[in-house]
């Protein structure tokens, strides 16, 4: 089966069994082998997603055929994924590379210029079936993947509605309240905003910044309609992590295996912990 058509049945599963599919970014091979271990350990579907960034310093034809590499060998449902590309062309390179799903992330535009984008991209990935993600509202805060302060945050209803139907769009990123990075407090998520987009649309639902919600609150979610759990800080948090606590231990002149294996097996078990609470695991 065509891996676009392989992520529609994979989050149509995930909807009417009630559990979202987690999508994990990962910055280079170490946690993106450590994605995939703990997720064929788990039995979990599973998406692995490089951020434009990575897309680019790591090259885009090598990126693709190490996502190619991994779903060809992996024991369960795994897609590569490109996430949040603003650009139109990077999308589409990412598409003829072979990626079977690729996120346009036009939100900071109007929604005219939005739906414009998204559509773009849309007709383009439709010869190869491939999957497109789109985002409405703000996704807040500020990291690698960029963000949003202001107070209009909130996906608005009416605009959703209008993007999926003009875009043809497969999933929908919606803004309600999430923030890339770590949260400071607890985040202040609109339940009721997603209950009434998950009301009116017919796409699967995407919530991104998942670092630091608290697990009820995913699940909350999950349970009012979302399909797709993002989660990136936390990953390459974890693998930083490991790396600089034991390059301080060990000192200088370590091999590089000596301290990736540690930090994977850190990675896993945060990614472990994501799994079970997106309810992914055993759902192979």
């Amino acid at each position: 089966m065509n891996n676009g058509d392989f992520l529609r049945d994979m989050l149509a599963k995930a909807d009417k069994e009630g559990y979202a599919v987690p999508s994990f970014n990962y910055s280079d091979v170490w946690d993106f082998l450590a994605i995939i271990e703990a997720a064929e350990e788990e039995k979990s579907p599973v998406m692995v997603a490089s951020h434009f960034t990575v897309f680019d310093m790591i090259t885009p034809e090598i990126n693709a055929a190490m996502g190619a590499a991994a779903m060809k060998r992996a024991s369960i449902p795994l897609i590569h994924h490109l996430d949040h590309s603003s650009e139109v062309a990077t999308c589409n390179k990412a598409i003829d590379l072979g990626y079977p799903s690729v996120m346009i992330d036009a939100s900071a535009h109007s929604l005219e210029d939005n739906i414009k984008a998204v559509k773009a991209v849309v007709d383009h990935a439709r010869a190869g079936k491939v999957c497109v993600e789109a985002e409405i509202g703000k996704i807040k805060g500020r990291g690698y993947e960029g963000g949003y302060n202001g107070d209009d945050f909130l996906a608005q209803v009416n605009d959703a509605v209008k993007l999926v139907k003009e875009s043809g769009v497969d999933t929908l990123a919606i803004g309600i309240g999430t923030a890339h990075g770590f949260y400071e407090g607890k985040p202040e998520i609109h339940f009721d905003r997603l209950e009434e987009i998950n009301a009116v649309v017919d796409v699967p639902l995407v919530l991104h910044g998942g670092s630091g919600i608290p697990e009820e609150d995913i699940r909350m979610a999950i349970k009012r309609g979302i399909n797709k759990v993002n989660v990136g800080t936390i990953i390459h948090s974890t693998l930083m992590n490991s790396f600089r606590k034991d390059l301080m231990n060990l000192g200088e002149n370590q091999y590089t295996l000596d301290i990736a294996r540690p930090a994977m097996d850190e990675v896993k078990e945060v990614v472990r912990r994501w799994i079970r609470t997106c309810m992914a695991n055993g759902k192979v």
